[in-house]
């Protein structure tokens, strides 16, 4: 039972134990969903109401190779820059409000941000104790790890080490790429004094820390019924109270834009995942076991989560040069788009002296027959170059494509001038003993501890398919947009996306977990057809989430598709149409 509340306590009162005077719940915050996120974030989270931790994800797979590439350039960069520019407006806040931050803004250079950090500190005149986590660095060694030669190799670490770094004391921690639930999970667990073995308390923090990780996705931001979220000009950055159990309740500061709601959370959580066993190194969540409950205007709870011991290996960022890039768009207007599109492809592969080792063409049928417009009457013929020699496709190819310009097809128009090619960069997941990998603790005074890995862990494996409801009976239907009464949230996992899709009533359900199919999603995205498609069943989230394998080839920076992320895949599926019952539509 939750303890009783008093009437007309302040914004943000967090009740207290009897005995322990330990928070019943602890209050953190996040101010930061990616590098180059909301700049005010951070000071507008610190003002918005009472906050125990306030923490911040940089890291993605894209923000790793940024960073490798700057470090390349200058050691003593690689770190996210705008996390010292945060800090600088509001690191003596946060200490006079007694709010520790942690943050993974250390990139590939923890220790240089710590560093910096404390130069920061001493010339705002602030006393600070700062501490970092190192050790998910494993580039000197990835070739004897057998994981070639890459520019970066970083293992995400868990939570462990941020715990140490907590309970001596540092005001602030800065760490290299640990999972993004991390930065959570590791106040919590220093909060409560959670044990490595305290499997379900610890899954509970990773499942809030999913949610409130990419910062305003858990408040509306990229919702798929975005319509219904109120003021979201400025939406809030989410916040979790986390109980000692590990349960939650996901919110925001009061009188923020935004919304946070059974939708919004239930989005969030199906964001970049696989299936049912959501892999961490201190913890595997069980997706399929947590419930989701409206909890009052902008709050939702999480209860009833299970965890299990992680598993043996580390999963290992690599990421790596490919090559060199290069592209150019034609804009063919009007009739015979067809014939236009082949002609100036025989053109051009024609005039490359070279043929560069990648060339693709997609045309993009945009035109509209008996249009209004020049624009709408006009269709996008893209072509990409890749090579390994940057000679192969640089103005040897740009100008190739420019000197068509009065000899191919009528109403010639590129977008792009000649240039030369862009190194582009490419993403591999790799995995390694998680006895291999270093995870050290180092405080503000240099003292060093080691952390060690889980003892206990447990293989990855599917979790079979639940038992099904009944399927709908036969009634009339309506050939109509899935997004009409089904939400979704897709993402990049490497080279492979994911697709959650979920619906908000129990007949929705029944309808779609037997109609939206492996089959049936490869018909309604054509790009999937003969790709390795996986679907897994999420009951108590009213959900499906298909992982489609390879679909982004080498990852983000490859750019292999026009939405190199997938973060609209989702939305073109709920775009499709499909026959609907009509008592699902009303």
């Amino acid at each position: 039972m939750r303890p009783a509340v008093p009437a007309n306590l302040p914004v943000g009162w967090v009740p207290r134990s009897a005995t322990t005077g330990v928070c019943v719940t602890v209050r953190i915050g996040n101010c930061s969903g990616f590098y180059g996120d909301r700049l005010a974030a951070m000071r507008e989270m610190l003002t918005g109401g009472d906050l125990d931790y306030l923490t911040g994800d940089y890291l993605a797979e894209l923000t790793m190779l940024i960073l490798a590439r700057d470090r390349a350039k200058d050691a003593d960069r690689g770190y996210a820059k705008t996390f010292l520019r945060q800090l600088e407006e509001s690191l003596g806040l946060a200490l006079d409000k007694r709010v520790k931050i942690v943050a993974n803004a250390g990139g590939l250079n923890p220790g240089g941000l710590a560093a910096a950090v404390r130069a920061l500190a001493e010339r705002l005149g602030l006393t600070v104790n700062v501490a970092h986590v190192e050790g998910d660095d494993l580039v000197a060694r990835a070739n004897e790890l057998g994981l070639g030669n890459p520019l970066a190799a970083n293992a995400y670490l868990g939570a462990w080490g941020i715990v140490d770094c907590l309970n001596d004391g540092a005001d602030v921690v800065v760490t290299g790429r640990v999972t993004d639930a991390s930065v959570i999970v590791g106040p919590a667990a220093a909060h409560f004094g959670w044990g490595r073995t305290d499997y379900d308390a610890l899954a509970g923090a990773v499942a809030a820390g999913h949610v409130i990780e990419c910062g305003a996705q858990a408040t509306g931001g990229n919702y798929a019924f975005f319509t219904e979220v109120p003021d979201l000009r400025h939406p809030g950055f989410p916040l979790a109270e986390i109980a000692a159990d590990g349960s939650s309740v996901i919110t925001k500061h009061p009188g923020t834009g935004g919304q946070v709601s059974v939708g919004t959370v239930t989005a969030q959580l199906l964001y970049e995942i696989g299936g049912a066993r959501y892999a961490n190194p201190d913890v595997t969540l069980r997706v399929d076991s947590l419930k989701l409950s409206q909890d009052g205007d902008d709050r939702v709870r999480i209860s009833g989560v299970k965890g299990e011991a992680p598993p043996p290996t580390y999963k290992v960022s690599l990421n790596s040069i490919g090559g060199f890039r290069n592209a150019t768009t034609f804009v063919l207007t009007g009739l015979d788009i067809e014939a236009k599109a082949q002609l100036v492809r025989d053109q051009l592969e024609g005039a490359l002296k070279v043929k560069p080792a990648e060339l693709e063409w997609t045309l993009a049928r945009t035109d509209h027959p008996d249009a209004d417009t020049e624009e709408a009457a006009s269709a996008l013929l893209h072509c990409v170059v890749r090579d390994p020699d940057p000679n192969n496709v640089g103005r040897h190819f740009s100008s190739a494509a420019v000197e068509l310009a009065l000899a191919s097809y009528p109403g010639f128009t590129a977008t792009a001038p000649p240039g030369d090619g862009q190194v582009y960069g490419v993403f591999t997941p790799g995995y390694v003993d998680a006895t291999q990998v270093p995870h050290v603790a180092v405080h503000a005074d240099g003292t060093r501890t080691d952390i060690a890995p889980a003892t206990e862990t447990l293989e990855l494996s599917t979790v079979p398919e639940p038992p099904l409801p009944e399927p709908l009976p036969a009634g009339p239907t309506r050939r109509a947009p899935l997004g009409l009464i089904a939400g979704a949230r897709s993402g990049d996992k490497g080279g492979s996306a994911n697709v959650g899709v979920w619906v908000r009533t129990d007949e929705q359900w029944r309808w779609l977990v037997h109609t939206l199919t492996v089959d049936n999603l490869r018909q309604l995205l054509p790009e999937a057809a003969e790709l390795p498609v996986t679907r897994h069943v999420l009951p108590n989230l009213k959900a499906v989430n298909f992982v489609i394998e390879g679909i982004l080839g080498q990852g983000v920076a490859y750019q292999a598709r026009f939405d190199p992320q997938a973060k609209g895949l989702g939305e073109w599926l709920r775009s499709r149409h499909l026959d609907i019952p009509e008592e699902l539509i009303g």
